[in-house]
């Protein structure tokens, strides 16, 4: 009897375990289905399986709201012993996962957190074998239970669960993160977080090197950030990014922000504007919105009214046309990484809002308001 009260006791503390992990673990993720999906591009891209991406932002939102439907529902004690199989399966298969990342397929950061939590694949990895160790308990616990038994209230809680998970991704999706756990947050002064000091790099130089992969051949090249071959995003995807120094050194990414005009560098000229600037981020012009370019239009015609400065950010290549006619006179346009501009903002087109160099608002191109 003694034994069969210690593992209700510790089926329960499993039970809550796993509900807060996931829902921790899938609300950071359901907010920025962006970054999410670009985890997920990643992935593909390792494993060979490019031609799936098309569908890397639905699968995204998908996985990470159901992610944290799982959660709510262990929480709440909705069908227990259906969920506890899921929950078995899944950390069965990212346990895997995270074995092949941690051993034969290296990867820097599993995305399990989203950008709220960083872990290691062998952290990553240990993690989820504690996890699996729980959820087998807790279905172990309830396997006498009736898998698809729902009573009224369970319906409605399942329902409600999903909806709101789905909807959760999808709103993240066509506005903007809801918590921007991201290095370009609002408040933060881009130049100024340029220029700080390394972590634990002490008084060794180090080099930021960027590692591109070749689209048509699959061959890596590393790039310095003064060299702007790599920002010809047709040709390179971006791999990785890694400080040469024999010392562990912690870059914040904001350090790879670089802007190229037609002068060459132009980062600390943009940076350094005074006042207001308005920063129109467009992935490509040839795909931009006609609504999205009707709301720039507008947006550069009130910041002629009110003196503030405007700028284009694009990481299209330019081709030496540094200026584009939004419908209410020329814009200056700069060259971005693509990378760098999705840490930026999460959006394929949007605004983001300089004051004296800080930023002080960010906005998905649907939400731009004159």
């Amino acid at each position: 009897m003694r034994n069969k009260r210690g593992f209700k006791i510790l089926s329960r503390i499993c039970r809550l375990v796993l509900a807060f992990t996931f829902i921790f673990s899938g609300f950071t993720k359901v907010i920025d289905p962006w970054g999410t999906a670009l985890k997920v591009n990643e992935y593909l891209s390792i494993y060979g399986m490019e031609y799936l991406q098309w569908g890397s932002m639905a699968f995204s939102i998908w996985l990470c709201g159901a992610e944290l439907m799982m959660g709510c529902m262990l929480l709440f004690k909705v069908r227990i012993r259906l969920i506890s199989i899921f929950a078995v399966l899944s950390l069965c298969f990212f346990t895997l996962l995270t074995l092949l990342s941690a051993t034969l397929i290296p990867v820097e950061d599993c995305g399990c957190f989203g950008e709220a939590l960083k872990l290691s694949p062998w952290e990553t990895f240990a993690k989820n074998v504690v996890l699996l160790a729980m959820a087998l308990v807790v279905w172990w616990r309830y396997r006498p239970d009736r898998i698809f038994a729902f009573n009224p209230l369970e319906v409605c809680l399942t329902v409600a669960f999903f909806c709101l998970s789905m909807y959760l991704g999808y709103y993240c999706y066509r506005h903007l993160p809801l918590v921007d756990f991201l290095p370009y947050k609002v408040g933060v002064n881009i130049l100024e977080a340029k220029r700080a000091p390394e972590i634990g790099a002490g008084e060794t130089e180090t080099e930021t090197v960027l590692v591109y992969r070749n689209r048509r051949t699959g061959r890596e090249r590393e790039f310095t950030l003064d060299d702007t071959e790599w920002q010809d995003e047709t040709k390179w995807e971006w791999v990785d990014t890694r400080t040469t120094s024999e010392e562990p050194a912690i870059r914040p990414l904001v350090s790879e922000f670089a802007l190229h005009g037609a002068d060459g560098d132009a980062t600390e000229e943009v940076l350094s504007t005074p006042g207001r600037l308005y920063m129109l981020c467009v992935t490509s012009f040839d795909r931009l919105p006609r609504s999205c370019a009707r709301r720039m239009a507008r947006l550069v015609a009130r910041a002629a009214e009110e003196g503030a400065a405007v700028v284009c950010l694009t990481p299209q290549p330019l081709y030496d046309v540094y200026s584009h006619d939004f419908g209410s006179g020329e814009v200056p346009c700069y060259n971005i990484d693509a990378s760098t501009m999705k840490t930026l903002l999460r959006a394929d087109n949007g605004l983001v809002v300089l004051d004296d160099g800080t930023i002080s608002a960010k906005r998905n191109c649907r939400d731009i308001r004159p």
